[in-house]
């Protein structure tokens, strides 16, 4: 009977130091991502292909519609490597924002990427780092209608796109934004 309990004392003991490993793995991941800000958790993976009124086809893209490129940034798990196939094609600035949702919660900085057709009331000019705008896009969820602060901006071609992620397969449907710097060819 002693022999019993102590094996399943120890067999207790290694299970439950195995889930507090695996915490502390996901909360150091969680503390990373929320460090940066960026933790993308409540980002739309997949959205509706309509785009901003005003978001005029780029001309010439490096990737046309239709063809494929290799994603080289990471804006959500699963994202890097991934082949992504392109949906849409735009020329446009894009920014980079912080802001606090609408919904509560954490700053989320440097968010990648709203494109000026998705700033209320946008200006005819670019907006410079430091200036503060309310968004309209709703890629994450209470990011319609933040007060959001530009922290960089970019004049260049955004591309919507498909692509199955690295991490489980899921296809992601047309992903806004990745810019031209962000993809490589096959």
């Amino acid at each position: 009977m002693k022999k019993r309990l102590a094996i399943l004392s120890i067999t207790v003991m290694i299970a439950l130091s195995g889930c507090a490993e695996g915490n502390n793995t996901n909360n150091n991941n969680a503390m990373n991502n929320s460090v940066q800000g960026n933790t993308h958790s409540d980002m739309n993976h997949s959205s509706s292909s309509e785009v901003p009124e005003g978001l005029h086809e780029a001309m010439d893209p490096i990737y046309p519609v239709g063809s494929q490129a290799i994603i080289k940034d990471d804006h959500m798990e699963g994202m890097k490597d991934a082949t992504a196939t392109i949906v849409g094609a735009y020329d446009t600035i894009a920014y980079t924002v912080s802001y606090t949702p609408t919904t509560g919660g954490e700053r989320v900085t440097n968010h990648k990427w709203v494109i000026h057709e998705e700033i209320e009331a946008a200006a005819e000019k670019p907006y410079e780092p430091g200036d503060e705008v309310v968004l309209e896009a709703e890629h994450m969820k209470g990011m319609k209608g933040a007060a959001a602060v530009v922290d960089s901006n970019e004049q260049t071609t955004v591309y919507m796109i498909d692509f199955n992620t690295t991490t489980d397969g899921e296809l992601v449907k047309n992903h806004k934004w990745v810019t031209e710097n962000e993809l490589s060819a096959q």
